[in-house]
């Protein structure tokens, strides 16, 4: 047994359409706010996390892959909407700048639900704190700029975009001074012929 212990989570990850719309989103406030400090989204990766595990022991990472595979059997695939932007907390400094997630079939829930009931059963904490799914595109460093940054941000807004979700990975954040390497350990198809 290996004292060896990772940052890992569950999440969606967002399709090609999602990724440029999102990109092109970043790179117009970075080019008008270049001097606001921020760590933005660019690895070009964006994932909706459902259950953050933070760091655990190596073995129990086959724990946390057991519960998300249990988590998408017999869930038809999905489609997610994309839309609106504004920035976390509501008052004082902003700190998160995000996209808004709208689940119209309800299937986002459910899945969130089940991932939260087979975690807990194979041993991981419960999360306390109620769901509120969205899309974070930069956490910003200092206050210095951040309410004109949030307030652009707001004003460009985010035209819909659909997103299909068909599976639920289990994925490894390594976090150095560059930002965070994000490597995928288990992908799990949610199977079904799709809704929504």
């Amino acid at each position: 047994m290996t004292d060896e212990s990772w940052r890992v989570f569950c999440a969606i990850e967002f399709p090609p359409r999602v990724v440029q719309q999102a990109t092109a989103h970043i790179e117009r406030l970075r080019e008008r706010f270049p001097n606001t400090s921020a760590s933005w989204n660019r690895d070009g990766k964006f994932h909706l996390t459902l259950k953050f595990i933070g760091e655990t022991p190596r073995p129990n990472v086959d724990r946390l892959t057991r519960a998300a595979r249990r988590a998408t059997e017999n869930l038809s695939s999905f489609n997610l909407i994309v839309a609106g932007s504004g920035a976390f907390p509501k008052k004082g400094p902003p700190k998160v700048l995000w996209l808004g997630i709208n689940d119209p079939s309800g299937h986002l829930a459910v899945l969130h639900n089940r991932l939260e009931e087979v975690c807990t059963e194979e041993g991981f904490e419960k999360e306390e704190r109620p769901f509120h799914p969205h899309l974070t595109i930069a956490r910003l460093r200092k206050p210095q700029g951040a309410r004109e940054l949030a307030r652009a941000h707001k004003q460009y807004g985010f035209d819909a975009v659909k997103a299909a979700v068909t599976e639920l990975l289990v994925i490894r954040s390594e976090l150095s001074s560059s930002g965070s390497k994000c490597t995928t350990i288990s992908r799990h198809v949610i199977r079904g012929l799709g809704v929504g």
